[in-house]
């Protein structure tokens, strides 16, 4: 089986000095390597093909056969690694809670522990006659989120 460190390696080597940056890599048993990758404005497919040449010229299908997929982290997908928080601060995001619970809001921090949404609610304040809409700042561990993804509106 292909090492996957040598992989990351390999990945690491190509990224440095790009924007790009790796979200998440797989090797499986039978040698199918998967790379995503992903970059504040967008991933360009000539950037994939050329992680991939990268890849398959410095590793040795006479030594060991394998399959090579490169692509981007993809739109609508949860968040896999702190810089997609960080990158997608401002933006509408939709948070699934470990306990099931769902919040959506806009990403208003990321820092190395927590990250932060501004959710919206309704507050009926005292002497009034209607509830108000106000901002709050919901404050969540990485490991409280099940899932957190960007909303898509078009």
């Amino acid at each position: 089986m292909i090492d996957k460190q040598i992989v990351k390696g390999l990945v690491d080597e190509w990224l440095s000095g790009k924007d790009y940056f790796l979200t998440d890599l797989t090797i499986s048993e039978d040698d199918r390597i998967v790379v995503e990758i992903d970059h504040k404005d967008g991933v360009w497919i000539d950037d994939c093909v050329d992680l991939s040449r990268f890849i398959e010229a410095n590793l040795d299908r006479e030594v060991e056969d394998f399959e090579l997929e490169v692509g981007s982290a993809g739109i609508g997908k949860p968040f896999k690694v702190r810089q997609q928080f960080i990158n997608n601060i401002g933006n509408e995001v939709e948070v699934l809670l470990k306990d099931g619970k769902k919040l959506k809001g806009t990403l208003k921090d990321a820092s190395e522990d927590a990250f932060t949404v501004t959710t919206q609610k309704k507050v009926k304040p005292e002497g009034a006659k209607r509830p108000q809409v106000v901002d709050e700042d919901v404050c969540l561990a990485y490991a409280d989120a099940k899932e957190v993804k960007a909303v898509i509106r078009f």
